[in-house]
């Protein structure tokens, strides 16, 4: 039997969808730790994109920060927090926590980036427009920065969620679950339906944050951006 056989007989078999360690157990496991970790990511990065996209302070400390950060490898991350959350909390800070914090990561670059480059982008003249009406800094951040950023802080969302959801499965080296486990139970197994069972499970995963976010993206750009950024014909 071939591989594509093998797999597909993996997927058919009722056995995978049913039970602890079935795959909507497993893929509820692996949605769950991506959200969170992405959730996390924003809610650190995107503040400071906004404060050094609206203020252009600190932008090249913040910028290269960010940027130091992607040259960090994932696994080198978990590895090198493990033996310090473990400390902390023997259970979820062998399985959890370490996988948390290398999508965090992970996933903190492009959102900092783009949401700096987003605000830095709006033209200075529609700003110095605003402050000759009165309007607050705050105004203008978010009745103007905001919104004329937004494709772009989104573009990077949409990337950072792509990659924690690719990466989420390292987490299973280290014994947390999501759809990473059948690839390490497969290798261990030598099961190659259960490998590549895994690996189109995950892929399934990204098209699908790929669409979602796709949609998400478009439905936030405000109506005008749509239309300017249209293709002609």
């Amino acid at each position: 039997m071939n591989i594509v056989s093998q797999t597909i007989a993996w997927l058919a078999d009722p056995a995978q969808w049913t039970g602890p360690n079935g795959i909507p157990t497993r893929l509820l496991e692996h949605v769950a730790i991506s959200a969170v970790s992405l959730v996390i990511a924003l809610a650190i990065a995107l503040p400071i994109g906004l404060y050094i996209g609206h203020t252009r302070r600190h932008t090249a400390f913040a910028v290269n920060s960010a940027n130091l950060w992607r040259a960090l490898p994932s696994l080198a991350v978990i590895a090198i927090v493990l033996p310090i959350t473990a400390r902390i909390d023997p259970n979820a800070g062998f399985k959890i926590y370490p996988t948390v914090i290398a999508m965090v990561v992970l996933a903190v670059p492009p959102i900092l980036v783009n949401a700096y480059s987003g605000l830095s982008g709006v033209d200075l003249d529609i700003l110095e427009a605003g402050r000759g009406q009165g309007m607050s800094e705050s105004k203008i951040l978010t009745g103007v920065e905001l919104p004329l950023a937004l494709p772009v802080i989104a573009t990077g969302t949409r990337s950072a969620a792509i990659q924690v959801v690719a990466t989420a499965t390292l987490g299973a080296v280290f014994g947390f679950g999501g759809l990473g486990r059948y690839l390490v139970n497969g290798i261990a197994q030598n099961d190659q339906g259960q490998i590549f069972g895994g690996v189109v499970l995950v892929a399934g995963l990204v098209l699908v944050t790929e669409l979602a976010f796709a949609i998400a993206q478009r439905v936030l750009t405000p109506r005008g951006l749509r239309v300017a950024t249209r293709p002609a014909g």
